[in-house]
């Protein structure tokens, strides 16, 4: 009964979840040092979603499968000074696109709005069939 409440709500945090991936590859675009400050450039996240199967017992809807590194090259800059540099110079940054990731959010906002609309479309449809029962 309450199957398409689980899908726009698992929508809902699937979208939660894209947009934490992507606020965490904004905030890391110039990474190239890891917790311990060794060099080991950050790789963009990507989340990886699936359909749910209630007959293998997950609810319908979305759920997060795993999350991808992005293994394109880096973006090789000219710092010949830098420590991190190769021996012709060039140190590996992220490469993350800031306008790429912009449209990202932009999509999983919409995304997560068009969700908050099925379930308060789904919730009136309930209502109003509940009042027809009584």
């Amino acid at each position: 009964m309450f199957g398409a409440l689980d899908i726009s709500s698992s929508g809902l945090v699937a979208q939660r979840q894209r947009m934490t991936a992507i606020a965490g590859n904004l905030a890391n675009i110039e990474t190239i040092l890891n917790a311990e400050g060794e060099y080991e450039p950050y790789r963009r996240r990507i989340p990886m979603f699936s359909p749910g199967d209630p007959a293998n017992g997950s609810s319908h809807g979305v759920h997060l499968s795993g999350i991808m590194l992005d293994d394109s090259p880096l973006q090789m800059r000219y710092e010949p000074d830098s420590p991190w540099a190769d021996e012709q110079g060039y140190v590996g940054y992220p490469d993350i696109s800031l306008v790429i990731e912009q449209m990202n959010a932009m999509e999983a906002s919409r995304a997560y709005e068009a969700n908050i609309t099925v379930a308060e479309a789904t919730k009136s449809m309930y209502s109003i069939a509940l009042e027809i029962l009584t």
